[in-house]
This record gives C-alpha cells, structure tokens and sequence, in this order.
C-alpha cells in the first residue's frame, strides 16, 4: 500500500520522533524485542517488552499484506480496486475494509464533509494518484471530476456498498495506514504484551509505561528555517496509552511556478488547500481516528482547527504553521497541552 508521503522522515521535515529509554538491571523479566520491516511504500518499527519473543517479522508482514489485499490502490487485486473498477453493488464481507469504511462515514460526518474518501479521481487528477501526470489540471476539469465527487454518492446498507453514479471512486489512503498501526498493536495485546511501541510511516500507538516505570516520549520537530540548517525537536510529549499521527505539507507537493501545490485536496472545491497549515499532529486513543483528524484539522484555518478540536471528545492537535508574515509558528489544543512533558 503506498500512502501520502509522511514529512517527518527528513531530518529538515516536520517529525515525531521517539526513543525508549534502557531497562533498569533490576528487571529481569522483561526484555526488549524489536522488529522492522518495509511495507505499505513505508517502513514499519515495533518495539515492545516481554518475558520472551511472541511477535516474529513475518507475521507482521503478513497482516500488512492482508490490509493491503483490501485497501491499496497500488494493488491491482485489492478490493477497493474492485469497488472501484466496478458498477455493481459490492457486498462487503471483508473487517477490514469495512471498519475503515464505517469510520470514514462517522469521520465525514463530524467534519462537516471535509474528510471524504471519494477523493480518488481529485487525488489523481492533481498528480498525487497512482498514474503520473504531464500537467495540472485547469478548472474546468476540476469541475467535471467534481461531479463525481462526494459521499453521498456512495450508500452503505448494511454490508453492500452501492455507488449512486458509476464515476464514484474511492481512496482510503488517509485513514488506512492509522488503521493498520491499530491492528498491529491488537495483535501485540492478543498475545499478552500490554508495553509496547507500533510505528508504521509516522504513524504510532504505544501503551506503557515501560518495564522502568517512565512513559513513552514523543519529541515533536520543526522544519529548518533561515537561521538554521537542521531541524530542532523544541516539544516533547510523554503518554502512556493511545496514538499520535502526523498529515503534513512539508515534504509531499507539486512545484507549478511560484506555486506549490499541497497533495491535501478540498472535496467541495476540487482544488488543493491554502490555509498555510505545515503540520497537524493528532493524539487520540485509536490511530484511525488520529489519522482521519489529521486530515481534516490541514483542512482548516488555523483558529477554527483548534477550536474544532477542543469540541472533539477524545482528539487534541498540535499544529504548527506560517502566519501572514511566513514565521512559522505553533498552537495547539488545551487538551494536547496536558500532554507537554515538563
């Protein structure tokens, strides 16, 4: 599955980082395990605590593999390549893909119609799809690929799918990869193991606190700016349970002249956003959900992306962007603030 590109793998991008620290020699019991892998056109790092090796490679990949069998457009035989191949209603019977979809709908719905998964004719049509482009679109094509965009073109009733217009087409890449942090950590938690660290392109969950007693810490890096050549980690957070996700517009655009086009498309305009959001880190219990909002808090003015969060039971937002003068700068939601180590 490839997934938009994550900023925080660049050391001048915008980042979470985090790093544990060395069991205590007074704890024998537990030991560390860890796991890396590639998948979903990312890497993965799981890193967890047990009296013994329970996880191995080769069962985390092939979870990756199965969510990839349902929801990757770069899959020819996923299944919403199927959905999107076809005119017919599609019975739903795979969990995964329809989790996913259930919550996109909830997600659609709270966010007033700003996370939308029948993006995928927008997503390709701006060059961010999985065929390449030789020029952007004009409005004129914006405006008849917009016609086929919407959720209310596309009816869930009970498990069949049922597309209103045969041009609706769908693209999970803003949730899916959340997704697939959730299941990895559901499988660590069947086996027994209630300390770890899952982490799938920026993506992450933990629960702890760790074997020493200490919470997880989660530093937050910001882009390099004139006066500096690197990236600097200035916010820490320290959790013991839930997930953090990043969507950002640092690394992830299209150069068009002076212009530079964010891959973060407006469902209702067709044409990419401008609100001079760099990055919206979201913490909430699932990685789903933090993945979802952290599309839609890059969606919206900088004030209204705070205040929609305070609102949210369960979500708070780090945010960090460029105000009229270009200093970049940062808010967050008075939940989040709770979360600055001291």
């Amino acid at each position: 599955m490839q997934y938009r590109d994550k900023p925080w793998y660049y050391s001048t991008s915008i980042a979470i980082l985090c790093w544990f620290l060395t069991l205590n020699a007074g704890e024998p019991a537990f030991k560390k395990f860890q796991l890396n892998g590639y998948a979903q056109g990312t890497t993965y790092a799981i890193t967890y605590y047990a009296n013994r090796q329970s996880v191995s490679k080769a069962t985390v990949d092939s979870i990756l593999s199965v969510i990839d069998s349902s929801m990757s457009l770069y899959k020819p035989y996923s299944l919403i390549n199927e959905i999107n191949r076809t005119d017919a209603p599609v019975r739903i019977t795979d969990p995964h893909f329809y989790r996913v979809l259930r919550r996109s709908y909830d997600i659609h719905r709270r966010s007033g119609g700003l996370f939308d998964i029948t993006v995928a004719p927008l997503v390709q049509l701006w060059g961010f799809g999985v065929q390449a482009i030789d020029h952007l679109p004009d409005s004129t094509m914006v405006d008849s690929v917009l016609a086929c965009v919407g959720m209310d073109k596309v009816k869930l009733r009970g498990r069949r799918l049922i597309k209103k217009q045969p041009c609706v087409q769908l693209d999970m890449n803003g949730i899916a990869q959340g997704y697939s942090v959730d299941v990895l950590a559901g499988h660590l938690e069947a086996r027994g193991i209630l300390c770890y660290l899952v982490e799938l392109g920026g993506e992450l969950r933990v629960r702890g606190p760790k074997p020493d007693g200490t919470l997880f810490r989660i530093g937050i890096e910001r882009p390099a700016q004139a006066n500096r050549r690197r990236a600097v980690i200035d916010d820490v957070v320290a959790i013991q349970k839930g997930a953090i996700t990043t969507a950002g517009s640092y690394r992830k655009f299209l150069q068009d002249g002076d212009r530079r086009v964010s891959h973060h498309i407006n469902p209702k305009t067709g044409h990419p956003f401008t609100n001079g959001i760099i990055s919206a880190t979201v913490y909430s219990d699932e990685a789903m959900t933090a993945d979802g909002y952290d599309n839609v808090i890059m969606a919206m003015p900088v004030a209204e992306a705070v205040a929609f969060a305070n609102r949210l039971k369960g979500v708070e937002v780090f945010i960090i962007y460029k105000d009229q003068q270009g200093v970049v700068r940062d808010t967050m939601s008075l939940g989040f603030r709770q979360l600055i180590a001291n």
